[in-house]
């Protein structure tokens, strides 16, 4: 299973952090997620793009965490030669993070 099976995300940026919402599409996923998707679990999977912290944000009430990733984009979007350095694409990558079914 893939968290885009429970969920979707929305993501933002400001210089170089990046921050991922994820949003249970049913409350009762939301322990599930709490559970799967820590800050070091989502760090390990952006291996060598994030640099830095990743810390989480938990909002139960509305079935959500946020996740702000510092040191994410390579320096900032007008600072990194990458073709796409928005924090935009990572919500997506983060959402085919395999977690148990």
């Amino acid at each position: 299973m893939k968290i885009r099976d429970i969920a979707h995300s929305r993501t933002g940026d400001k210089g170089n952090i990046s921050n991922i919402s994820l949003i249970a599409f049913d409350i009762k996923d939301y322990e599930r997620l709490k559970t799967e998707v820590t800050a070091e679990k989502v760090k390990a999977w952006f291996g060598d793009i994030v640099d830095g912290d990743v810390v989480r944000y938990e909002l139960p009430e509305l079935g959500a965490m946020n996740f702000v990733m510092y040191k994410a984009l390579g320096g900032g979007v007008t600072r990194s030669l990458a073709l796409d350095m928005h924090g935009k694409g990572l919500s997506s990558a983060l959402l085919d993070m395999p977690i148990s079914g």
